[in-house]
């Protein structure tokens, strides 16, 4: 009867022991994700930054500036429901303001504008790779959140689910390939 009474005991502070690791796991994934998304948020502001800053120097043609400072202002001042979209407006705008390696040459040639498409360039470079750090965590906390014990025990709490940022970041061209 003893014998029994500690093994069931053992198996349930082994059961324990497996569900508070998983509940920790999730935890740290939910951790990495808020981590994640303060990089994605940085960089996106950077890149808002830059091309605001850059559509303002005079560097560019009046009309290529009033569509980049426009989409530039559009995606810092978003909600949160409307970032995604507000960001894929802006990477629409910097494909079409440096769709051709001239755009890019006339804002090397101008005073201070080799710094500014240094700026430009590494900010929509890296862009991309936050928001897929980002995803790539999303990812990996709804696999864990799917699993059945995971659900049957609530291990999850009250945190939200996990959404993927989805937006266009596709860098332009003439300045990704300037850059290579």
């Amino acid at each position: 009867m003893t014998a029994t009474l500690i093994w069931i005991l053992v198996a349930l502070a082994a059961i324990g022991l497996y569900l508070s690791w998983t509940a920790g796991r999730l935890d740290r994934l939910h951790a990495r994700i808020d981590a994640a998304r303060a990089a994605l948020d940085a960089q996106l502001l950077r890149r808002a930054s830059v091309a605001q800053e850059l559509a303002t120097s005079g560097v560019l043609d009046p009309a290529a500036s009033i569509v980049l400072y426009e989409a530039a202002h559009a995606a810092r001042q978003a909600e949160e429901e409307q970032r995604e979209v507000a960001e894929s407006e802006l990477s629409q705008a910097l494909r079409a303001v440096f769709e051709e390696p001239a755009q890019v040459e006339a804002v090397r040639g101008a005073p201070g504008g080799e710094e500014a498409a240094r700026e430009l360039t590494e900010a929509v470079r890296r862009v991309p790779m936050a928001r897929r750090f980002h995803n790539d965590a999303v990812r990996a906390a709804r696999a864990l959140r799917r699993h059945r014990k995971v659900r049957w025990f609530r291990l999850a709490g009250h945190a939200p689910f996990p959404l993927a940022f989805e937006m266009d970041d596709e860098p332009p061209a003439a300045l990704v390939d300037r850059a290579a």
